[in-house]
C-alpha cells in the first residue's frame, strides 16, 4: 500500500517538532486528528515507527528511515509546485511573508505597491509574528519567506538552510521626553541616568540596546519593558523614560518627544529570508528587488 502524502507530511512534521500536540498546534488540526493519522501511517507500513517515552512518541530506527523519505517526497512535491508556478502564463502565485508591527505599518505598504506595479501577478499574504520568531516559519516551510533583522550591536545568529538578501539599513536614534536633553547629538553615556523604556532582553531588539549600553560603559536602568516601539514611543512621550528607535518605529511619532541622532550610529539591517533550495524562484527575487526599491524611496537603501 502506498502511503498517504498527507500523512507523511505528519510524520515529517513529527520528527521536526518533537511532539504530537506540536505538529497540531502547526498544521491548526486537534491532537487527536494527528494521533489517529499517524496509527494510520504505523499501520500501513506494517512495522512499529513510533515509541512513546512518557506523554511523548519518539521515532523507531524504521520511523527516522520513513521520515528521510517523506523529507525527499515533500520537497520534489514542493518543487513541482515551484516548476508548475513558473510555467503559469505570467508566473501567478501567491507569496506568504513574516512581518512585524514596524515593517507591516512603514515598508511593507511601500514595497507592496512597488511590487502590484512591476508584477501585478504575484499576491502576497502575510503573517504578522515576533522577529524572533520568523526564521524558524520559513525553514519549515509556513511562510514563503520574512523579513529578519540585524543589529549593528548584535548580530543575529545565521540560520541553517536560509538565504538572506539586505533590502534597509536602518539608524537608530534616542527618543527623550520634548526639551528634556538640549537639542542636537547625544551620546548613549548621556542617557545613562535615566530610567529607560525598552523590549524584554528575549527580543532581538532588546538585547541589542542593551549591549549597545554596556558597551558604552552602563547597564540601563529598565523602568518599563515594553515590545513594540510605539508602545515604547508613548511611554517616553508620558516622560516616563527614554528609548531607541529605529527610522521604521519613527514612522509615525507622538506628540511629546525629541529624537536625537545618536554618536555611536548604531544601525539595524532589514533582510528578507527565505529558503536556499527557492533561490531560483523568480517571484521571491521579484519581492525582494521591490522591497529594495521602495527602502530607497524611502531614505533607507541598503546598497
Amino acid at each position: 500500500m502506498e502511503p498517504s502524502l498527507h500523512r507523511l507530511r505528519l510524520l515529517h512534521e513529527l520528527e521536526r517538532r518533537g511532539t504530537v500536540t506540536a505538529v497540531a498546534s502547526a498544521l491548526d488540526y486537534t491532537v487527536s486528528a494527528v494521533s489517529q493519522q499517524l496509527s494510520l501511517l504505523e499501520r500501513e507500513a506494517g512495522t512499529p515507527l513510533f515509541e512513546r517515552r512518557g506523554r511523548g512518541l519518539v521515532l523507531t530506527e524504521a520511523g527516522l528511515v520513513l521520515a528521510g523519505h517523506a523529507r525527499t517526497i515533500l520537497a520534489a512535491v514542493e518543487d513541482a509546485g515551484h516548476a508548475m508556478e513558473s510555467a503559469r502564463e505570467g508566473g501567478a502565485t501567491t507569496l506568504t511573508a513574516g512581518v512585524w508591527a514596524s515593517v507591516a505599518t512603514s515598508l511593507l505598504p511601500a514595497g507592496l505597491r512597488v511590487l502590484g506595479r512591476d508584477h501585478p501577478q504575484i499576491s502576497v499574504r502575510t503573517r504578522e509574528l515576533a522577529p524572533e520568531d520568523t526564521t524558524g516559519a520559513v525553514r519549515d516551510g509556513s511562510l514563503d519567506l520574512s523579513f529578519v533583522l540585524d543589529y549593528s550591536s548584535y548580530p543575529m545568529a545565521r540560520v541553517p538552510d536560509l538565504a538572506r538578501l539586505p533590502v534597509a539599513v536602518e539608524s537608530l536614534r534616542a527618543v527623550v521626553p520634548r526639551g528634556s536633553i538640549p537639542g542636537g547629538e547625544v551620546s548613549l553615556t548621556d542617557l545613562a541616568g535615566a530610567p529607560w523604556v525598552i523590549a524584554h532582553p528575549r527580543s532581538h531588539f532588546g538585547r541589542a540596546v542593551r549591549i549597545a549600553c554596556r558597551e558604552a560603559g552602563f547597564d540601563p536602568e529598565v523602568r518599563h519593558e515594553a515590545g513594540e516601539q510605539s508602545t515604547a514611543l508613548a511611554l517616553v512621550a508620558a516622560g516616563l523614560g527614554v528609548t531607541i528607535a529605529s527610522d521604521l518605529g519613527l514612522v509615525t511619532t507622538p506628540e511629546g518627544v525629541d529624537v536625537l541622532p545618536l554618536v555611536e550610529s548604531p544601525t539595524r539591517t532589514v533582510s528578507v529570508a527565505f529558503r536556499e533550495r527557492d533561490t531560483r524562484r523568480s517571484q521571491l527575487r521579484a519581492f525582494v528587488d521591490a522591497f529594495a526599491e521602495a527602502a530607497d524611496l524611502m531614505g533607507l537603501s541598503a546598497a
